[in-house]
């Protein structure tokens, strides 16, 4: 059937304040190098481009490409992001920054960044290798595998916080698994910085359909922005798409920026279904809060009896009474 368009029914694009975005912590630009074929402290990484070999091509998106290579002297396998564009020496600088705080991270539920290269003005950035690659399109209906999925992205994500580091992008693509059923979060630092240097207007990431409302309109909130439980909102939609098998809210993933941004800010948030668990409808209500400061932080969901139960101890549900535990208000 087709649809009479209305002229008259318009919905306004916000303006962005980009000053409202939360960046990482950078530390000292005199520091940083202004540019260098390699970026290498980790003796286990490659020295250079020259002793990688390109296996395949595991990704790609409007930032870059993802190839899996191995290191010839070691045998070892990376994956390794090339970033599409040449970049201006102040950027170039800006990135090294970054790829140095993120080579720091040091958690088993973060991917490993080991090196950067410079190679003729593209930046190429040397990552751990995750041999079952992304969860998206997982469909996860069984809650004692949710649960231990879904505590390892909140150990990788209260590390990264309590470092004061903010990932901006947390979605299904950007959390990895290996063969050992390790989860993963990859994919934040550079992803910022590419961001605003394709487009200085718009310090978006890809898809809005992961984001929080308040990011999306900063007219929310009083227009403050709160990284941190921006992050655990968009945890919160990953975790019940899983379970759900499908994105949660009642358009496409893939939907135009008006139809998402009305169903993201204009809605109640969406809940587990009733038949799920009372512990796991309450853990998604803690995440999936309108008001910024009524979500848990990642630290204290890690203390949810959602969470608990996956952590291989004795099931204490089954031995006490639950405590009384209302939901959160809206």
């Amino acid at each position: 059937m087709r649809r009479n368009k209305r002229p008259d029914l318009s919905l306004p694009l916000p303006n962005r304040d980009v000053a409202l975005a939360v960046p990482l912590p950078l530390p000292p630009s005199s520091s940083a190098p202004a540019s260098s074929s390699a970026i290498s402290t980790n003796i286990s990484a490659a020295k250079s481009l020259s002793e990688l070999e390109r296996v395949n091509r595991i990704g790609s998106g409007a930032g870059g490409t993802v190839y899996k290579v191995i290191h010839r002297p070691t045998s070892r396998p990376f994956a390794l992001k090339v970033i599409y564009g040449n970049h201006d020496d102040n950027v170039r600088r800006q990135i090294c920054r970054e790829i140095e705080i993120l080579r720091s991270v040091d958690h088993p539920n973060v991917v490993r960044c080991h090196d950067m290269f410079d190679h003729n003005g593209e930046v190429q950035v040397l990552l751990e290798f995750m041999d079952r690659g992304s969860l998206e399109g997982k469909h996860v209906s069984r809650e004692d595998e949710l649960a231990d999925l879904t505590r390892q992205i909140l150990g990788g994500l209260a590390y990264i916080h309590r470092r004061h580091i903010v990932h901006r992008d947390v979605k299904p693509s950007n959390l990895l698994i290996n063969s050992a059923k390790n989860v993963k979060i990859a994919d934040f630092g550079v992803s910022r910085i590419l961001a605003q240097t394709m487009d200085p207007c718009n310090s978006s990431v890809g898809t809005i359909a992961y984001m929080s409302p308040e990011r999306i309109n900063t007219d929310l909130n009083h227009g403050r922005y709160d990284g941190y439980a921006g992050d655990v909102w968009s945890l919160g939609v990953s975790v019940l798409e899983f379970y759900l098998g499908r994105f949660p809210f009642a358009v496409s993933r893939q939907g135009d920026w008006a139809s998402l941004m009305c169903a993201i800010c204009m809605t109640q948030p969406p809940e587990a279904p009733a038949t799920a668990s009372e512990d796991f409808r309450h853990f998604i209500s803690c995440c999936l809060q309108s008001d910024p400061p009524k979500r848990w932080s990642a630290q204290q969901l890690l203390q949810h009896p959602f969470i608990l139960k996956s952590s291989g101890g004795p099931n204490l549900g089954q031995m006490l009474p639950p405590p009384p535990r209302p939901l959160p208000s809206s």
